[in-house]
């Protein structure tokens, strides 16, 4: 559904959905930067916001804020950009449209480079969990990346995150209880294959804590680039990269 927007880029174009959304997306990024993450920030079809979103988290414009790691990448294949540059802790923020094939990649392989994605955009949306934090200006007016929407967006994510740090008994996470295999005590992980295997042995796979060799000898052989399921130390199966589940909302 479409709602009502006006055509300015105040905050009261901010609604409670998105007011909430951005609350939980600004304390994860601040415990995530509190971590010693560096955020990487990518828009293939909008470059200068980009730029923006990386001056904006690394400058510290007001006297007393922290000068936060942030780097814009907008080389051609901003996939294999952040591959070689996201480590394990990571955030990447895109800032795009739910089409756009690179950003999809992406996200839906950061899981595996133990990177969390943020996803700011407007339109038609991605389908509910393509990004760790989706930040969703709902409108069908193509001009609203021109409009001072987007901006008004990681500008408030930027204050919300110092707002955060000032209260630090926030920064740190409390633990969680992921469901886990009864039997062996490992979960499904979703992983990236580094280098081509012919499933006789183990290829080097990397997954959110770091390169790890996954015995490939249920899937036969695989190359570059895959994605695979990996439980026990064994790759279960092969996922297809391009089904991404983004799919628009109704």
């Amino acid at each position: 559904m479409t709602r009502t927007h006006d055509s300015g880029p105040g905050t009261d174009s901010i609604g409670p959905e998105l007011a909430a959304d951005l609350a939980d997306t600004a304390l994860a990024l601040a415990r995530r930067f509190h971590a010693g993450a560096t955020l990487w920030v990518v828009s293939p079809q909008w470059e200068p916001h980009a730029h923006h979103v990386a001056v904006e988290f690394v400058h510290p414009v007001i006297m007393g804020k922290r000068a936060l790691p942030s780097v814009s990448l907008v080389e051609s294949d901003p996939v294999a950009q952040c591959r070689v540059a996201t480590r394990p802790g990571d955030v990447i923020l895109a800032v795009a449209s739910a089409d756009q094939p690179a950003v999809r990649q992406i996200v839906r392989r950061a899981p595996a480079w133990g990177a969390d994605t943020i996803w700011i955009g407007s339109g038609p949306r991605p389908a509910p969990g393509s990004a760790t934090h989706v930040l969703w200006v709902d409108s069908d007016d193509p001009m609203v990346p021109a409009t001072g929407r987007f901006v008004l967006l990681y500008h408030l994510l930027w204050e919300l995150t110092h707002v955060c740090f000032e209260h630090p008994g926030l920064l740190t996470a409390s633990a969680c209880a992921d469901e886990t295999c009864v039997t062996c005590s490992d979960e499904g992980r979703l992983g990236e294959v580094e280098w081509p295997a012919d499933g006789i042995g183990s290829a080097p796979v990397r997954t959110a804590t770091g390169r790890e060799p996954v015995d490939m000898s249920l899937l036969g052989e695989v190359a570059a680039g895959d994605l695979v399921l990996v439980h026990g130390g064994v790759a279960i199966t092969r996922l297809d990269p391009d089904d991404d589940g983004t799919e628009e909302w109704p």
